[in-house]
């Protein structure tokens, strides 16, 4: 039984971790979750009394957390296992089925839309940024995070996950947001902290490359790497704006934007 099983959680809704989403609670994929969480945990605040879509929830962690502070939260997805999963372990959580590139909501329908490590994994990003601007209420915000293409797949035309369709720099999102009719509000980055940066010299100059080398030759974890990555909080990641530091620099991209 993995940490997504709880008393109320039927077996048949458990999610497998397979490479496409962050599941929480498992050691080897701590490192990760932590690295999405900041994120949820330092913009859930913007979400405040306000009608919120999560357009592609996952697991559902986030739109949960969002919750705590929200009016209403919909957790769409295209998976039904993940649906089903949402639905069963959130129930603060309004789980909906449904494609990103024709979001099943009315016209100016909610105040933000939620859209973390998610917009890699379409192939239309046009269509969906589209899709935002019709369900969001005029001065509605969307926030966006997505893994920084220059040092997520450096040097690459094509990304490192075979998950991903089409990863973004910082430009080229900025570039997305606007020619969809959006107004740029902040771009931020995600950073190594002072205890990750420690991790990183620990495991020859990337903690990233080390759970990377074990994935891909399927090899056992060293003890001591296991125990840094499980040991990873959320605080140990730096959210800056551009002006703080350089954005192609940054582990994960995080876009706000206004719908005017």
């Amino acid at each position: 039984m993995n940490s997504t099983d709880g008393p109320d959680s039927p077996a048949d809704t458990t999610l497998v971790l397979t490479g496409e989403r962050t599941i929480p609670g498992l050691d080897v994929e701590n490192y990760w979750f932590r690295r999405h969480e900041v994120v949820y945990e330092q913009l859930a605040p913007r979400c405040a009394g306000l009608d919120v879509l999560e357009a592609g929830c996952g697991e559902g962690y986030g739109a949960d957390l969002i919750a705590r502070a929200a009016r209403r939260v919909i957790g769409l997805d295209y998976d039904d296992a993940a649906v089903a999963h949402v639905r069963a372990r959130y129930p603060r959580v309004e789980a909906i089925q449904g494609n990103l590139a024709a979001l099943p909501l009315p016209d100016v329908a909610v105040d933000v839309v939620v859209n973390f490590q998610v917009i890699e994994h379409l192939w239309d990003q046009a269509q969906f940024i589209a899709e935002c601007a019709r369900v969001l209420r005029p001065g509605g915000l969307l926030m966006i995070s997505t893994p920084n293409r220059i040092t997520f797949s450096p040097g690459r035309d094509t990304p490192i996950n075979p998950f991903h369709t089409r990863e973004l720099n910082a430009a080229e999102l900025t570039e997305l947001l606007v020619d969809g009719g959006f107004v740029m509000e902040a771009m931020l980055g995600v950073f190594h902290g002072p205890a990750l940066r420690e991790m990183d010299a620990r495991h020859g100059g990337s903690i990233i490359d080390a759970q990377i080398e074990r994935a891909v030759a399927d090899a056992p974890w060293p003890a001591e790497l296991l125990a840094d990555v499980a040991a990873v909080t959320s605080a140990d990641f730096d959210i800056l704006h551009a002006t703080e530091r350089t954005i192609d620099d940054s582990l994960d991209l995080v876009a706000i934007a206004v719908r005017p």
